[in-house]
């Protein structure tokens, strides 16, 4: 595994490096020890799919608030999307910043986002599954979210969405 940083501090992608035979590929998509080696404190406790029909749906922008905020590690296993992190630390130098992924199952990469990052993300394809990784259980009580084009963060999206929850079109601005 690769880990390149991206423009927001603790935001991650995550190139695998697979082995490739006249069976397949195989590739270790999450290893503590190479996590800890690359500085990054992540041990997942659940493991959701998402499962995405319809090409330019879009899921979030959502986090988890404290005490339960998550880290995730987010991977596209078939199809692609537009995959967006939003940084909402305080105390970050990169606050209300966002930085974009073209995760897909071609390119076999994944992106680690820390707790304080909103996450969210927009299928470019048909039939995208997307499995995430996250270190604490899900907390429906503290469960948020960021509208996906709040003019507080000026998101670049590639298109606008064909699918979208009516919880995710009712977050509020933040301007």
């Amino acid at each position: 595994m690769r880990f390149n940083a991206t423009a927001l501090p603790g935001v991650i992608e995550i190139l695998a490096d697979p082995a490739f035979d006249d069976r397949g590929a195989f590739l270790r998509s999450w290893s503590r020890a190479g996590f800890a080696a690359a500085g990054i404190d992540f041990e997942p406790s659940e493991v959701s799919l998402s499962e995405n029909p319809r090409r330019h749906t879009l899921r979030g922008l959502h986090f988890q608030a404290p005490p339960a905020a998550e880290c995730k590690l987010v991977r596209c296993l078939r199809g692609a999307v537009h995959d967006v992190a939003l940084d909402l630390r305080e105390d970050s130098p990169t606050f209300r910043r966002s930085v974009a992924i073209l995760l897909s199952a071609e390119r076999r990469n994944a992106v680690f986002i820390p707790r304080g990052c909103a996450h969210g993300f927009l299928t470019l394809t048909d039939d995208a599954v997307l499995e995430y990784m996250i270190d604490v259980p899900h907390a429906p009580a503290l469960a948020g979210g960021v509208r996906w084009d709040d003019p507080a963060f000026a998101i670049a999206w590639p298109a606008a969405p064909a699918v979208i929850s009516q919880r995710d079109l009712a977050w509020p601005d933040h301007g």
